[in-house]
């Protein structure tokens, strides 16, 4: 069994950073294949980031790449989503899940693919 536990949301200026943290139980967050995802109100999930346990690369959609980072506290078991350069635009709810089953880090995009899910954390970018 995978527990998530998510923090670091909360209200930023448009050009601000933020940095969310996601920490992982039950299995090392090296070992487990971790999907970023965003909602929007009135939108659908959608995927910001990937991280696949098979091949260690990460994966970015366009709209947020080069500006968006993972990266993995091995000794905190934690994953991390650095977020440069916000733009109001980047406004949501933002979530970790993982699954257990790796695949290649453009792969699984579907927010039905991850069998655990962090319990979000707002992310406010004013303009």
């Amino acid at each position: 069994q995978v527990q998530l536990a998510e923090s670091g949301g909360g209200l930023v200026q448009a050009g601000g950073s933020l940095r969310l943290s996601c920490v992982v139980s039950g299995r090392a967050a090296s070992d487990v294949d971790m999907g970023w995802f965003r909602q929007a109100a009135g939108k659908e999930r959608e995927v910001v980031a990937r991280f696949s346990r098979i091949s260690g690369r990460t994966y970015y959609p366009d709209a947020v790449k080069g500006r968006i980072t993972i990266s993995i506290d091995v000794a905190k078991n934690t994953q991390h989503l650095q977020m440069n350069s916000l733009k109001p635009e980047d406004t949501a709810v933002y979530y970790c899940a993982a699954r257990v089953i790796g695949c290649e880090a453009n792969e699984c995009l579907l927010p039905g693919q991850y069998d655990y899910w962090g319990q979000g954390t707002q992310v406010t970018v004013s303009s």
